[in-house]
């Protein structure tokens, strides 16, 4: 075995004898150069020629706006036939009731909210009323929905611009809605389509997350995704859509395990695999009415197929 950088002690200035290289050396013992060559030409030549031999992949090319515009109106037809009870899923009884309710949902669920305003309501059932309540009185009555001080000034914000600006009346334009404290297009859109029958797109957390999944749009910004998915569609179809889509993202098309293998629109979801793929399993991730749990709602509409939410403090 050749000794690696041994280096001869005979007064020469201590020169290195090269390695030997087994088998592939000339005379001498050093290795021939031309051959060395030709091996890694040799292997050049085969590492091309594998190469060339497997086919390149050519990116996708982009999807057609035509072909866009028919995946999203067949993906809302086929959500309209799953979720033909699909509506908003806070309870209430009139405008002002919704919007508060609205308010509240914010960084809490549905379910939570639906669970807190009966007691709320019926403490200050106008914006008259909760204009001229006690503060302290009104945050603890909503602590369950979380950030409750901040919600409390909103809402009490709100109910004063109501009485004092709008003659104690929700108004039921955009522009109008949107300069109310806490209340921003989200919301307002939750109104006016909920309460008024004016079209509009509600962006929250489960249809930005969908629609991109859909690849109907790459926006993050909900303005802009409300412009880019609401071109796809008439105005007519605006609110329902919101509708249907939030339903499938609490129910099926969840933000860390989609349960693809219960999906379905599985077969035009071009992001199917993102989660679970077999049925069995993906069964057992479904929510709500579609797992045979309770929804949100404590007073549901009469053809909703599921069972009605607990009050708060009862059990589940």
């Amino acid at each position: 075995m050749a000794k690696r950088g041994v280096s001869e002690g005979s007064g020469d200035g201590g020169v290195t004898v090269p390695k030997r290289t087994s088998g592939a050396a000339g005379k001498g013992g050093e290795a021939s150069p031309a051959k060395g060559a030709a091996k890694g030409a040799a292997k050049g030549a085969a590492a091309a020629g594998k190469a060339a031999a497997t086919p390149v992949k050519k990116p996708k090319p982009p999807q057609s706006r035509t072909a866009l515009v028919r995946q999203a109106r067949r993906i809302n037809r086929e959500l309209a036939e799953v979720y033909s009870y699909a509506h908003p899923e806070l309870d209430f009884e009139n405008p002002f009731q919704l919007l508060v309710a609205t308010v509240l949902s914010a960084q809490t669920t549905d379910l939570r909210v639906n669970q807190t305003t009966p007691a709320l309501f019926a403490a200050y059932p106008t914006p008259e009323d909760l204009a001229a309540a006690n503060p302290e009185e009104v945050e603890e009555l909503i602590r369950p929905t979380g950030f409750f001080r901040a919600k409390t000034k909103s809402i009490m914000g709100l109910s004063v611009a109501l009485r004092d600006e709008f003659g104690g009346e929700v108004p039921g334009r955009l522009e109008d809605l949107v300069k109310l404290p806490g209340v921003g297009r989200k919301t307002a859109f939750v109104v006016l389509g909920n309460a008024f029958g004016v079209p509009g797109i509600t962006v929250d957390t489960h249809f930005g997350r969908l629609v991109r999944r859909w690849k109907w749009t790459e926006q993050t910004d909900p303005d802009k995704v409300e412009a880019e998915v609401g071109a796809l569609f008439p105005k007519s179809e605006w609110t329902m859509l919101s509708h249907r889509v939030i339903f499938h993202g609490r129910r099926i098309c969840h933000s860390r395990k989609p349960a693809c293998g219960a999906c379905p629109i599985a077969p035009l979801c071009p992001s199917y695999g993102e989660g679970e793929t077999d049925p069995e399993k993906a069964k057992k991730l479904l929510k709500y009415e579609m797992g045979g749990m309770p929804g949100q709602r404590l007073k549901p509409p009469p053809d909703y197929p599921g069972k009605p939410a607990p009050p708060l403090g009862a059990a589940g």
